[in-house]
């Protein structure tokens, strides 16, 4: 008798103890995760100033040669500034996404000036602006892996009802723009 009632307390004990554990080492790893995806984000941030403190430069320069393309550079600072005042990553990524097709109007519009694209100061900024792309595309590539192990231990069994139970939500990918695929138009 002594036995069976060593194993009626002891048992259920167990399945509580196992189950803290299981609760508390789950939120440690979404919560490692939560914080690699956050930090991504920061970096991919970070890199997305960068270019947006170099679109000013960029279009006074273009402006110099080609102030009658007003559109195109109106369409550039209007997306530039939608990227700044821009606060959470949703927004961030959709407000890049048209940033980078203005930006992609605006080298195709300097194709049709060659002084332009012979402009030492034009040559320097779009050099800077390639850098600074190819930085932001591995930033973008590392974000998009963090979420991906994020959102994925979101979903699977048993992290899935600790996840819900404690409020972790899905991040966003940030992925290209349908835009993004299609060859700019320039007209003239």
């Amino acid at each position: 008798m002594g036995m069976s009632i060593f194993l009626i307390l002891i048992v259920p004990l167990l399945f509580i103890i196992l189950l803290i554990f299981l609760i508390i080492s789950t939120y440690n790893k979404l919560i490692s995760l939560k914080v690699l995806v956050e930090n991504a984000w920061s970096d991919v941030d970070a890199h997305l100033k960068r270019r947006a403190d170099l679109v000013p430069n960029l279009v006074e320069v273009v402006k110099g040669y080609a102030s009658h393309e007003r559109q195109t550079l109106e369409a550039v600072v209007k997306a530039r500034n939608a990227v700044i005042v821009a606060t959470d990553p949703e927004k961030r990524i959709e407000a890049e996404n048209i940033l980078t097709q203005a930006l992609r109007q605006l080298f195709a519009l300097a194709e049709a000036y060659p002084q332009l694209r012979a402009n030492e100061n034009f040559l320097s900024l779009q050099k800077q602006l390639y850098n600074i792309e190819e930085d932001i595309l591995k930033a973008r590539r590392y974000y998009n892996a963090v979420v991906r192990d994020y959102n994925t231990s979101l979903y699977v069994f048993p992290n899935v009802i600790i996840a819900q139970l404690l409020g972790f939500k899905p991040k966003p990918f940030f992925e290209a723009d349908e835009g993004d695929r299609e060859v700019p138009k320039v007209k003239f």
